[in-house]
């Protein structure tokens, strides 16, 4: 037979998911042709014929029969009395104490627990053989689930690209009460461009990524946008030339109010906030010109207060605009109403308290914080006292008590951090943005020393970010004006009853670290300005190296090879 005529003889055998698990039932089939194949009488002259042939042929498979003997079990029947009995005679039965105290007396004899532990194999051995299994039956139903492993991840729901060109972002904004309104401001690096198309902004649906719902339309580029938190339709903007203004969506995407250029900002206003005030329409603004000023969008001809941030160092010492810390970065917490903390262009992070009367009672704290530029500064939204900012190559958590160094941080990173905050949900969790397009999430309860996730949203910079109120999305946007929604798991986004508890006990342990290692270096501080206003007496008596023979010897002999080099180059 050749390779044409080999037929392959196969049979599938196919079920439906719903039938998988029940008993299978078999019944009598008659035979079936599947295939018949001829035989061909070219292959006749290859053969020759023998005759007689004698072949056995078995078509079944030979069955053999054998008896053997079971161990044989012998059976006695007995009759008893189960209502009462096994008495001793000179027991009564009908006696409760005679009976309860011949109990009594028979258990605590060592024969009865040995024959009661003897008697237990054998019952146990007998119950389990009369036990029958039933496989279609489903087991342990009542018992409760336990939960799944923890995974943790993060992925990209929707991207949102600026139409036309290609601006970063410059903040982000969610709407109030859990809207699905994002709010992004878009400002070129490039102030000089002058075009009004590079000047708009938008507030985008996130339920629609291809256009964006409403196009803010200030006079100059957007470098902070915020909603208002009592309002769902008003925003609040700094702008690149200085100015603040508001917006109404009913409206339209032309300002409402907007403040005259000549009481504006003198450098360009990075953020805007919205302080908690009974009308709801009162909002402060902070520029790098080292100002703060706060506005009433009734009334926008004026700034209603002010604030230089000058860290003066004696309380009658003014303030003034030359020495004004630039500002970076701004903080407000509404049941705080009259203070707030700014982060400055020189890492620093200051407490400043609004009622304050004296320069050192408006700016009574400072936090040395990073070496350079304070990108995010947020207090975490359980534990007030604890802060997070975010700046160099680092993310630190503070506590308004250490004012020397901070209570918790992230290893220095390979790339530059640009942006932090807290999830608003699971307090615990931060939420970083990397210059190489990385967001990480970092849970101070489950692990410190690295991310529990880092997901490459993109392969430009991420600039900025802000989680949602449900604690389940993150907004991040790039350089090139792309803003992604990252979706966390439900482990990131939700917080457990028992997570307040174990962060209070983390925040004060490592709080507490950190006054007695403050209290220990102003002792050695102590010690060492001592030290030195003793003068050289103390150093004579203390230094191990005075009047040491091998130093003097070795110092002679370096100063010796010196001055023989320098009077070899003099010779040449």
């Amino acid at each position: 037979m050749d390779k044409s005529d080999k037929v392959e003889i196969t049979y599938e055998y196919t079920k439906r998911r719903k039938e998988f698990g029940k008993q299978t039932l078999f019944e009598d089939y008659g035979p079936k042709m599947c295939v018949s194949i001829p035989s061909n009488p070219n292959y006749f002259k290859n053969y020759i014929l023998r005759n007689p042939v004698h072949v056995a042929v078995q078509n079944t498979s030979t069955m053999s029969e054998h008896w053997v003997n079971s161990v044989r079990a012998e059976y006695t029947n007995t009759g008893i009395n189960h209502i009462e009995g096994g008495w001793p005679k000179d027991i009564n039965m009908n006696d409760p104490e005679a009976t309860q105290r011949y109990r009594r007396k028979i258990e605590k004899d060592d024969a009865y627990i040995h024959a009661v532990m003897h008697l237990g194999h054998s019952m146990e051995h007998n119950i389990l053989q009369n036990n029958a299994v039933d496989m279609y039956q489903i087991y342990y139903s009542e018992l409760p689930s336990i939960p799944p492993v923890e995974r943790s991840s993060c992925h990209t729901v929707n991207v949102y690209r600026e139409p036309g060109t290609r601006r970063p972002i410059r903040s982000l904004s969610w709407q109030t009460d859990g809207g699905a309104k994002l709010a992004a401001a878009h400002a070129d690096d490039n102030f000089m461009i002058n075009t009004r198309t590079l000047q708009f902004s938008y507030i985008w649906d996130i339920e629609n990524a291809n256009v964006p719902e409403l196009t803010v339309k200030p006079p100059h580029p957007l470098l902070d946008l915020q909603y208002n938190p009592r309002d769902q339709h008003t925003l609040v903007g700094g702008m690149m030339n200085g100015q603040v203004g508001w917006w109404d969506m009913r409206k339209g995407g032309d300002p409402v109010g907007l403040c005259p250029p000549h009481v504006a900002h003198r450098d360009l206003v990075r953020n805007v906030l919205f302080i908690n005030s009974k009308t709801g329409a009162e909002f402060f603004s902070s520029s790098p010109d080292g100002m703060v000023k706060w506005w009433d969008t009734r009334n926008m001809s004026e700034p209603t207060d002010t604030m230089i941030i000058d860290l003066v160092k004696l309380p009658n010492e003014a303030q003034s605009m030359e020495k004004a810390l630039g500002i970076s970065a701004l903080e407000y917490e509404p049941t705080i109403p009259t203070r707030f903390m700014v982060g400055t262009e020189t890492g620093l992070v200051i407490g400043a308290n609004r009622k304050g009367k004296t320069p050192l009672e408006k700016l009574p704290s400072r936090y040395e914080a990073h070496l350079g530029p304070v990108y995010a500064l947020q207090r975490n939204p359980t534990f007030f006292k604890n802060f997070l900012t975010v700046g160099d190559w680092t993310a630190r958590v503070w506590s308004e008590d250490c004012r020397e160094s901070s209570i918790l941080w992230t290893y220095s990173h390979k790339t530059k951090l640009t942006d932090g905050a807290w999830n608003p949900i699971r307090f615990s969790l931060m939420l970083v943005t990397q210059w190489d397009g990385c967001l990480s999430c970092w849970d101070l309860l489950r692990r410190r020393s690295a991310p529990i996730v880092t997901a490459q949203l993109c392969d430009e910079p991420l600039l900025r970010l802000r989680p949602h109120e449900a604690g389940l999305l993150v907004a991040c946007g790039s350089s090139k004006g792309t803003i992604y929604l990252a979706e966390l798991s439900q482990n990131l986004g939700a917080a457990d009853k028992n997570d307040k508890q174990l962060l209070t006990h983390i925040l004060d342990r490592e709080n507490r670290r950190e006054r007695i290692l403050e209290a220990r270096m102003r002792e050695l501080r102590l010690k060492m300005r001592q030290d030195r206003d003793n003068g050289p007496v103390l150093a004579q008596e203390t230094d191990p190296a005075t009047n040491d023979r091998d130093l003097e010897e070795a110092s002679a002999e370096y100063n010796q090879v010196v001055n023989n080099l320098l009077s070899l180059q003099k010779s040449h």
